[in-house]
């Protein structure tokens, strides 16, 4: 795996842990909702995991179609350090595109059900990038709803940026239902 790939890889799981056991600590309350319409910890956890499964999915697809892959521009570079930006902006909040809550299923698996599963994805997502082309590197893999086309570390960043931003509704969710 190319150096720059392994240390995103590795900044990713280091904040999942941490938000995996911040949401676990909460115990029964991981489930319990800070206000009407707002979600719990663990559909947090659900939305991540529906999101990096998604991301996923859609690199292998382009994957197979590498040939086609575009050179990634400077326009590109900005959108996505907006993109970062905007992300870690305090109390800065997004509706999760409709796409994605399409795909998140209508019932909650149990938290370790969750982790299970996401620890599946994230293999599956360490196996795409030791075998990522070093060809590819610079070219767009994946599109953002709210950016655009993103290569490959831009990508991991932004995977890395998001749990980090949900990182923080956790946080504010845990304090709301601890009282």
């Amino acid at each position: 795996m190319n150096h720059r790939l392994h240390l995103r890889l590795e900044q990713l799981e280091r904040s999942t842990t941490r938000l995996l056991d911040t949401v676990e600590a909460l115990g029964d309350r991981a489930t319990q909702t800070p206000g009407p319409a707002q979600w719990s910890a663990a559909q947090v956890v659900q939305h991540l995991l529906v999101s990096e499964t998604g991301i996923g999915q859609y690199m292998e697809k382009k994957l197979l179609q590498a040939e086609g892959l575009h050179k990634s521009g400077f326009k590109a570079f900005l959108k996505s350090r907006l993109l970062r930006l905007a992300l870690r902006l305090p109390f800065t909040r997004f509706k999760a595109p409709k796409y994605l809550q399409e795909l998140t299923p209508a019932t909650l698996p149990p938290l370790p059900e969750l982790r299970a599963e996401w620890e599946a994805t994230r293999r599956r997502l360490e196996r795409l990038l030791n075998e990522y082309p070093a060809n590819l590197l610079n070219r767009a893999i994946f599109k953002h709803p709210r950016s655009g086309m993103l290569t490959i570390h831009q990508t991991l960043d932004f995977m890395v940026d998001h749990v980090l931003h949900h990182q923080k509704q956790v946080e504010r969710i845990a304090k709301v239902v601890s009282k």
